[in-house]
């Protein structure tokens, strides 16, 4: 058994490529003035992020980003909860409409992006026809700085609530029916025993979700391209969209890389203090 964690070499090995190498590099690169079309790298220190901390257009983007990430979240788990709850009481029809639904999320994100940009078009896409065919003027979706950031909103709360409602549906399994029937007998109204007998039995899937959800939110691109660019102007242009700016367009590697590190930094921060006050939120509303 004392060399059994030479069965693990292989599995390190290939965690070191994938992942330690590549994240090295990227430290790397953010304190050195990499630039495409250049020969060489210079050492700039923390030069990039000195840069990064006085650019107005940082701060835009984390407060878009910000902004975004919080409505969406709102409306996946608050929908994804709500369905997941009508689902846990349709007994055993359930399983078959969480596989439909569950459909949209693994789809190709750009996929899903061209299906819905082709939805949220002005004058011809889909959503616009419907609603000029019966006289009513809608919006500019994709041109209103707006409803832009509100078509992202419901663009990505249409491509990942499937998720969320998967994993609450499998989290509701795990309520002791006993204590349900218990509250129903001494009288509980229905929203009484989802706040002080489901709420407590979901709630660590609910910080787990939530925090995949910000996750993902804050490293999605593909979506938000399709749809807007992160225009109009800069309306939805998020750290992720001004990471492909500056490391794609501007050819400044060493500046992206350095905000990709920023970026994972603040997602880091923000996941610490949903795991750290994500409980005591949950556990004070249920008493």
């Amino acid at each position: 058994m004392r060399h059994a964690w030479l069965f693990l070499l292989p599995s390190l090995a290939l965690l070191a490529a994938v992942l330690l190498w590549p994240f090295g590099y990227a430290i790397y690169m953010s304190l050195s003035d990499f630039s495409s079309g250049t020969s060489g790298t210079t050492f700039v220190g923390l030069k990039n992020y000195i840069e990064i901390g006085t650019d107005p257009r940082f701060w835009s983007a984390l407060w878009t980003t910000s902004t975004l990430a919080f409505f969406a979240l709102g409306v996946e788990l608050t929908s994804g909860l709500l369905i997941a709850l009508a689902l846990s009481s349709l007994g055993r029809g359930a399983h078959a409409f969480v596989v439909a639904m569950f459909l949209p999320y693994i789809v190709t994100p750009v996929v899903s992006g061209l299906i819905l940009k082709w939805m949220f078009v002005s004058n011809w896409g889909l959503i616009d026809a419907t609603f000029l065919s019966l006289g009513v003027q809608t919006p500019d979706w994709l041109g209103d700085p707006f409803f832009a950031k509100l078509t992202v909103i419901l663009a990505d709360a249409w491509v990942s609530t499937p998720l969320v409602i998967l994993i609450l549906f499998a989290a509701l399994q795990q309520v002791d029916s006993s204590q349900l029937e218990a509250a129903r007998i001494d009288g509980g109204s229905s929203l009484q025993i989802a706040r002080f007998v489901i709420l407590p039995t979901v709630a660590p899937m609910l910080i787990f979700v939530a925090s995949v959800r910000l996750m993902d939110f804050f490293r999605s691109f593909d979506v938000i391209y399709v749809l807007t660019g992160g225009g109009p102007g800069t309306a939805t242009e998020t750290l992720t969209m001004l990471t492909y700016q500056w490391g794609f367009r501007a050819f400044q590697a060493g500046k992206a890389s350095a905000l990709g590190l920023v970026t994972l930094c603040i997602v880091f921060a923000m996941i610490f203090l949903i795991a750290t006050l994500g409980p005591r939120a949950l556990g004070r509303s249920a008493k």
